[in-house]
């Protein structure tokens, strides 16, 4: 058509992104498979997959990345963009509710589980002191939830250091609270498998460790992409995207030291106890 755009929806191009994203997914799949059943071909499968999942997510996000620089991402974009991550972070909430409930399951009601005679934590299992990596980690998430907001008012009020300092310090903290949580998994008593303690404690902190390298790679983009200039006090739904994650990845942790590491500890198996005999 000759006449332009006369509406703030932006219609999107003729892409092969998602057919090749779902045969690298499909790869990737094939392969796990595979390689659990020791299929000779399974590893290379697996890694191959996962390489072209990884450049497809890059290519993929690439063309968003180009769509928000040209102007596509008008304000009703942006809306409903939102409107995306916020459902998406409430699939993670729900997500997250599932080891929880697996937990609270084991921990409230152990007498209706075999082989933790009906006492929690499990008779031999030592669990961590809740108040010295737990609690240092702790305080790293809070601390790092401030400074990804600090990098956000800065990126509002036009302050591009700030924003690259507050990045930089984000970052890092995130790599810290990996590198501790890693430290504490190493020296923990208890393992994975034997009992089901092992098995919920590790699934819910494992899963909440994830999204952690997750969002210090999310946040990690977002400083390269600082660092070319993108963003704009008005234009910015990548970055706040991020920091929306990185909140809701403290909020989870906050859960899971109060719920697994206090109340799971000693003291709290002390209270379980004289609560529900």
């Amino acid at each position: 058509m000759a006449a332009g755009k006369t509406h703030d929806y932006h219609i999107l191009n003729p892409s092969n992104r998602p057919i090749l994203m779902s045969f690298a997914a499909l790869a990737m799949a094939a392969g796990a498979v595979g390689w659990m059943h020791k299929a000779g071909w399974g590893g290379a499968a697996f890694f191959g997959g996962f390489a072209a999942v990884c450049a497809m997510f890059f290519l993929w996000w690439k063309d968003v990345v180009h769509e928000a620089n040209t102007g596509d991402h008008t304000p009703v974009v942006q809306l409903h963009h939102r409107y995306g991550m916020i459902l998406f972070i409430a699939s993670e909430v729900m997500f997250f509710v599932a080891w929880f409930w697996a937990y609270f399951n084991a921990a409230l009601y152990p007498k209706m589980h075999e082989g933790i005679d009906g006492k929690w934590p499990p008779a031999g299992v030592e669990v961590l002191d809740p108040f010295v990596f737990p609690l240092l980690n702790t305080l790293i998430l809070l601390l790092s939830g401030t400074t990804v907001t600090w990098a956000h008012h800065a990126l509002i009020h036009g302050d591009r250091k700030g924003l690259k300092q507050g990045l930089w310090v984000t970052i890092a903290l995130g790599m810290i609270f990996s590198a501790v949580q890693a430290f504490e998994y190493h020296h923990a008593e208890f393992a994975f498998s034997g009992n089901i303690y092992g098995s919920t404690f590790y699934m819910a902190t494992g899963f909440h460790g994830f999204h952690v390298m997750v969002g210090t790679i999310f946040l990690a983009v977002c400083l390269g992409r600082a660092y070319k200039g993108d963003f704009t006090p008005t234009q910015h739904f990548g970055f706040e995207a991020a920091a929306w994650y990185w909140h809701f990845v403290d909020v989870v942790w906050l859960f899971l030291f109060i719920a697994i590491y206090v109340w799971g500890s000693n003291f709290g198996a002390a209270v379980v106890q004289s609560a529900f005999g």
